[in-house]
């Protein structure tokens, strides 16, 4: 029975949590760990009542524990009364899951996926989309004022995405032969007929995945791919990924699509079996004519990471096509973009604003990607130049620039502290404006470094992570003041929220 169809045991509220009644009786279980509460008078507490006043980190809600301590609570949301479980004890906080919903929070509702609270994919789906929008600004607050020691201008609304569900363009799945096992199927001690999965990783477990029969974060036909190669797969007696022994033939699938519905499938063999693996691939160009892209690589690394794999065209072109504003961005198997296609047009036109280009400055764009921002602005500027870790993203930039006709752009590849340097700098000039959208880990020191050595007038800073965004800006707020900051939903269900900071030199106060 789907967890959303639960009820709790001790009352008639509806339950919308992580741990049904069922599970509870399931702890004994050695084939797979399973989160129940403890009898009270153990080493963890159980809380009885707690209320839950706000969000945290990893889409965690928190409260307060009798004893005056903070409780980080998985399953629940904000205005919510509660049953808790401590699983994790330490000297300032507790950690603790959801057992029984005592009160339910007017801005809880019903989770779409008859996967919620295994799958760790949308944490949020049983919060309320505009609660959703007013944690992620609150948090992006938080982290620029508790990490960041920051003076904020008025925070600018974030931007919400227009659709909160099939926004991305981007998804992988992994294969396993060991399946996370579902609740009933424990329960009832019977035989397992195939602990095959092709789905999502269960939250902190890297050998446990889950087998989705359905998701919502892709459109269609990303779950009719899915199914059928998972069907394909067992009715052909295909090997489904062993992580721990590392042996199989199925290791992982990464589906892409653009606005326009192109597709791309990319399947990672770890075997190199040609006629198996030419079985599945001609099977799915059958199956799905509309593929435009059809890729494989055989990856025999203890990592699914593609950055160091040769990739092979199986069929049709080695790229699909993204348009915005007139510019066609080719994206490849190993290119960076912004998973939230028609998002990232929100954010880009942003981006654009606050960099406020008159056209004659010389822009350099750190961490380019596809080159996709430097080309949305250069129309604007006198020269950008993009700088790249990724070599196959830089070639596709110097592609999608000279097919867009745009000749003001040059892409460099090469790690960014290393690249970044005064050489380069008295090389290719200094910039007047710098745009920067760094992985979640935030600028290296160095490039922050680098950024104050040179004091470019305007830094427009996008970041996925408001904490390490923070700490970078902590390291610039002598130089620069924080002029605004706009934080744009591109993660709808999730907790995740993207930001824009424009920084302006202080020296203009």
């Amino acid at each position: 029975m789907p967890l959303r169809n639960q009820k709790c045991a001790a009352g008639n509220n509806r339950y919308f949590g992580q741990v049904p009644q069922e599970i509870l009786a399931m702890a004994a279980s050695r084939k797979q760990r399973i989160f129940a509460p403890m009898a009270r008078g153990r080493k963890h507490p159980f809380f009885e009542k707690i209320e839950v006043t706000g969000t945290a980190a990893k889409g965690k809600a928190v409260g307060r524990a009798p004893d005056g301590r903070v409780v980080f609570i998985s399953g629940a949301v904000p205005g919510d009364t509660v049953s808790v479980q401590v699983f994790k004890k330490r000297k300032g906080h507790y950690e603790g899951r959801v057992t029984e919903i005592l009160n339910p929070s007017p801005e809880r509702i019903q989770p779409r996926c008859v996967h919620f609270g295994t799958c760790g994919g949308c944490k949020w789906q049983h919060m309320d989309y505009a609660a959703q929008l007013r944690f992620k600004q609150d948090e992006v607050v938080q982290n620029l004022v508790r990490i960041g020691k920051l003076d904020l201008p008025d925070i600018a609304p974030i931007l919400p995405a227009p659709e909160t569900y099939y926004y991305r363009n981007k998804m992988e799945f992994s294969f396993s032969d060991n399946r996370w096992l579902e609740p009933g199927e424990i329960a009832s001690g019977e035989p397992v007929a195939s602990r095959n999965a092709l789905g999502l990783h269960i939250p902190g477990m890297w050998d446990k995945i889950l087998d989705l029969q359905e998701c919502h974060l892709q459109a269609d036909p990303s779950n009719a791919i899915r199914l059928a190669v998972r069907e394909y797969a067992e009715s052909h007696g295909l090997a489904f990924f062993d992580t721990r022994k590392q042996e199989g033939l199925l290791r992982s699938l990464m589906l892409r699509n653009t606005a326009s519905g192109q597709v791309m499938v990319l399947i990672q063999f770890y075997q190199d079996d040609a006629s198996a693996r030419e079985g599945l691939l001609d099977f799915l160009l059958d199956r799905f004519p509309q593929i435009t892209s059809l890729f494989y690589t055989i990856n025999r690394k203890g990592n699914d990471t593609l950055y160091d794999l040769d990739l092979i065209c199986y069929h049709g072109t080695p790229y699909i096509t993204e348009e915005m504003e007139g510019l066609a961005f080719r994206i490849t198997p190993k290119s960076f973009y912004q998973t939230n296609s028609r998002q990232a047009y929100a954010l880009y036109k942003k981006v654009r604003e606050l960099a406020g280009l008159t056209g004659k400055e010389r822009v350099y764009d750190l961490y380019t990607g596809l080159g996709t921002i430097a080309q949305f602005v250069a129309r604007q500027a006198r020269e950008v130049i993009g700088i790249e870790a990724v070599a196959d993203a830089i070639e596709a930039a110097r592609v999608n620039a000279a097919e867009n006709g745009i000749s003001n752009t040059r892409f460099f590849a090469g790690d960014m502290k290393e690249l970044f340097t005064s050489e380069f700098l008295e090389t290719h000039g200094r910039p007047d404006v710098v745009i920067t959208d760094p992985p979640r880990d935030g600028m290296h020191k160095y490039v922050v470094a680098q950024l104050l050595e040179i004091l470019p007038e305007r830094i427009v800073y996008v970041s996925c992570n408001s904490a390490t965004q923070a700490r970078d800006l902590a390291l610039m707020r002598d130089a620069y003041r924080v002029a605004h900051v706009q934080p744009v939903d591109m993660f709808p269900q999730t907790h995740h929220v993207e930001n824009i900071v424009l920084l302006e030199r202080r020296s203009h106060e």
